[in-house]
């Protein structure tokens, strides 16, 4: 089992290979698994990048990224523009359902309301934002429309886990309350919790999913 000596050895070296990542700029600490990180990003997408970063390492159980977004002289832009330039992206990234999504955006924070049929919908308006130049951070407050009947939910989520060779099924329990389904079990890394939590939200109809997945050997 990994110390959080380790892990937080094992963090730094992920985040050193990182081409996208100044990590010079980020402290990492570690407390029961958990990644705390601190410092400053040049931009919203390098604090994106550095927390999925340290998903990716094995025996992290949880991150919480403090680090603060610090824009480099003239990377600022107005709340209109930046506004304008969100409306823009999202109309790229989804050419059909962008109408049903509504951009605010207050000193660089851009808040996304609305709503969709599909997590992955909800998912690709925040990508598409996610690396506008003069972003200070993101609030994804759209919401899923159910299109389905419930009923199947369950059955359907656990053949995906089946045939998805990132997720081992076995270790893993579903349970589906109308729209609502819950995980837990045990896996060996974050970043295979994450993948159980996107397959679940793939699911037709599903409106929440609470995660209740641990991290251990």
């Amino acid at each position: 089992m990994k110390t959080d000596s380790d892990i937080k050895r094992d963090v730094e070296a992920e985040l050193r290979w990182s081409p996208e990542i100044d990590e010079t700029d980020i402290a990492v600490k570690v407390n029961g698994g958990v990644v705390a990180l601190s410092g400053f990003a040049r931009s919203y997408y390098d604090k994106y990048q550095a927390e999925a970063t340290v998903k990716r390492v094995a025996g992290v159980a949880g991150v919480a990224n403090d680090v603060e977004v610090r824009l480099p002289q003239g990377g600022e832009t107005s709340d209109p523009e930046t506004a304008r330039e969100a409306v823009t992206a999202i109309k790229l990234a989804l050419p059909v359902s962008h109408e049903s999504i509504k951009v605010l955006v207050h000193k660089g924070r851009v808040t996304l309301e609305g709503t969709v049929e599909w997590q992955y919908l909800k998912e690709a308006a925040e990508t598409a934002v996610r690396r506008l130049r003069g972003l200070t951070g993101v609030s994804n407050l759209i919401t899923i429309r159910p299109r389905v009947s419930t009923t199947d939910i369950q059955h359907k989520i656990e053949d995906a886990f089946r045939r998805n060779a990132e997720v081992d099924a076995k270790h893993i329990s579903i349970e589906a309350r109308g729209s609502e389904v819950t995980l837990r079990g045990n896996v060996r890394s974050w970043g295979e919790r994450e993948q159980a939590q996107r397959t679940a939200w793939s699911a037709p109809g599903v409106t929440q999913v609470k995660n209740q997945i641990t991290v251990g050997p």
